[in-house]
């Protein structure tokens, strides 16, 4: 059944107005559990690190932070939501095929995103973070080491978002070779290529440390090899 421009209005704006609604809810429900987020985000350095003192530097830290985490906390929760209200709302007018395209793309970014961001938690952090911990005690001054609490959640979230994105590269290269855009064997020849911009990359995203950009860069190098078994060997 064909839908009047009015009524696509009508259920774009209720499809927005239930997601404001979940992001409501999603947010008190993250300003309850904050504390705990906090807690869970820090455990990578507190477990490398054993007598971890992180710094609030200024009277209104902890009200921020709590806010920052809420935050985080409602929009994880509310981007399945809104992924699926996508979905619903444009479903109906696709092609079968055109479906076919987009369903993994809806099923497996969030899945590759969780996985990069988790990746980043349990293997990227410990590793980071006890190196710069060991650089930092084998300076030949004396030295107190007390990182900001918020300086350490922006780095630590921005990390996860930046593992999270670059774990999406797949989706990317998979997407625009069904689509014709790019074919497979340009792919295959241009590896060494992929190798210099990934290692670039990694630098330009990760902290001035060897460690964190290998960790990245490998990780990359895989799916972008994954990547290259799921292209089509036809694509124009």
């Amino acid at each position: 059944m064909k839908m009047t421009l009015m009524q696509h209005f009508a259920e774009l704006r209720r499809r927005i107005l239930w997601c404001a609604l979940v992001f409501v809810f999603a947010f008190c429900f993250g300003w309850v559990v904050s504390p705990y987020v906090e807690l869970f985000l820090t455990q990578p350095l507190l477990n490398v690190w054993e007598d971890a003192a992180l710094l609030y530097t200024g009277i209104s830290d902890g009200l921020m932070i709590q806010f920052a985490l809420a935050t985080l906390v409602a929009l994880v929760i509310t981007v399945p939501a809104l992924l699926w209200h996508i979905w619903a709302y444009v479903a109906p007018g696709l092609h079968k095929n055109e479906k076919q395209f987009l369903i993994p793309i809806f099923l497996l970014s969030p899945i590759l995103f969780i996985t990069g961001a988790a990746f980043a938690f349990y293997v990227l952090f410990p590793t980071v973070f006890k190196f710069f911990l060991e650089l930092n005690e084998s300076a030949y001054v004396p030295t107190v080491l007390l990182p900001a609490i918020n300086g350490y959640l922006a780095f630590s979230i921005g990390m996860l978002k930046v593992f999270g994105i670059a774990f999406q590269l797949p989706l990317v290269l998979i997407g625009l070779n069904r689509i014709g855009v790019l074919p497979k064997d340009s792919v295959i020849k241009s590896r060494r290529y992929v190798i210099i911009a990934v290692f670039i990359l990694a630098a330009m995203l990760t902290p001035p440390d060897i460690v964190s950009q290998i960790l990245l860069a490998i990780p990359m190098l895989l799916l972008f090899e994954i990547s290259i078994l799921f292209m089509r060997k036809d694509a124009a």
